[in-house]
């Protein structure tokens, strides 16, 4: 049974650091000053606080995080910044998307702050700052990939003119951030939608736990806007990107044929049978972590505006926020570490490393299809 403080005679209410019999467990919230409550859903209330060593647990694991993201996306800007070779429209892609990532990365400071204090630093301020990285971060490294996989779909489909000129990779990289505008200000404006702290009050994002219409019209067209379209575009251009690989290896075979020889490229033999299943992983990993950052947190958001909430625990709506993270810190690796040329400069600039990659020296004399075989190395990274 919950008791009220003593020194509260009529209208007494249930104060967030309540007590019962024998023991007095905080609540979340307990730590915020009462002009500050407001910023707690009720939703929340009624949960116990988490010990102290899961805070700790949390901003350890975040801090690895970390600095993962800001040593891998760091290297990626360096490198494809300084490098004249990775100069091109393409490349511009993965910079940007590397840019998005350390955003999400500047989130992490304030969650280390805020988990050794056990409370939101800054309140409403710090609240809106820290969702307003992670709205911009999310939905720009989305619609990035997106993007991404229409310039690698041109790239290889159109291996002679489908290249994107700096120009026209440029205005991409504008939509791009242009995309990330009206769910980032509408909630950081309260025009629309409002950010709130969630799970643990040590994180924030929009609210998605309000029980009225607005809201749920809310959730649903960011959930259109930042999840559906991108996963719908991504999809797409690698099934396009599949089936040209598909149809054009087919086409190779059937003129070796007629041609009564065993392969049109025997004497890179090894490369091109390769080809496919490269692009096949790429693609896929791509994929996959999309699906893998991002599932987890609209499923929360969906549950919270139409289904149970009551599923909804502190620790369950904390565990989507830490998929995300990861992936961000992934995202380099998997865009750059497998892309030839940014391996061939990682081997010259950081020998430390251990990377090891052979100068692609392939003649293109052997037909026009060596062309597209020679694609897939940059196109599968978004750049060559």
């Amino acid at each position: 049974m919950f008791l009220v403080n003593e020194t509260m005679a009529e209208g007494a209410m249930l104060l967030p650091m309540a007590r019962t019999a024998g023991e007095m467990p905080k609540l979340l919230g307990w730590n915020l000053p009462s002009e500050e409550q407001y910023l707690v859903h009720d939703h929340w209330k009624g949960f116990p606080a988490p010990p102290y060593y899961m805070h700790l647990m949390l901003a350890m694991i975040y801090f690895v995080l970390m600095n993962t993201s800001l040593i891998g996306n760091g290297i990626v800007l360096w490198i494809f910044g300084t490098s004249k070779s990775l100069r091109n429209g393409s490349n511009m892609f993965i910079i940007n998307l590397a840019i998005f990532d350390l955003l999400m990365m500047c989130e992490m400071p304030m969650f280390l702050v805020n988990s050794f204090s056990e409370r939101l630093v800054g309140y409403g301020l710090g609240c809106s700052v820290y969702a307003a990285l992670g709205s911009m971060s999310g939905i720009g490294g989305a619609i990035s990939n997106a993007v991404i996989a229409f310039d690698r779909y041109r790239t290889i489909s159109n291996p002679l003119d489908g290249r994107l000129s700096r120009v026209q990779a440029a205005l991409l990289i504008c939509l791009t951030w242009l995309w990330t505008m009206p769910f980032t200000l509408l909630p950081l404006f309260e025009i629309w939608g409002r950010y709130i702290p969630e799970g643990y009050l040590t994180t924030c994002s929009f609210d998605y736990l309000t029980d009225d219409q607005d809201t749920r019209v809310f959730v649903g067209c960011i959930f259109t806007w930042a999840y559906v379209i991108p996963m719908i575009f991504i999809c797409y251009f690698y099934a396009r990107l599949f089936g040209h690989v598909r149809q054009h290896e087919l086409m190779l075979k059937n003129q070796a044929r007629k041609m009564n020889v065993e392969s049109l490229t025997a004497n890179r033999n090894e490369k091109a049978q390769a080809v496919e299943m490269r692009i096949a992983k790429a693609a896929f990993t791509i994929f996959f972590l999309f699906v893998c950052a991002w599932t987890p947190y609209a499923i929360v958001t969906m549950i919270g505006a139409f289904g149970d909430r009551t599923m909804l625990t502190p620790f369950v709506t904390m565990v989507p926020a830490v998929c995300c993270k990861i992936v961000s810190c992934l995202d380099p690796w998997v865009y750059a570490i497998s892309h030839p040329k940014y391996r061939q400069e990682l081997e010259r600039r950081l020998p430390w490393m251990g990377i090891k990659e052979a100068d692609d020296n392939v003649s293109t004399t052997e037909s026009k299809a060596t062309v597209v075989v020679d694609q897939p190395a940059g196109g599968d990274n978004a750049a060559s």
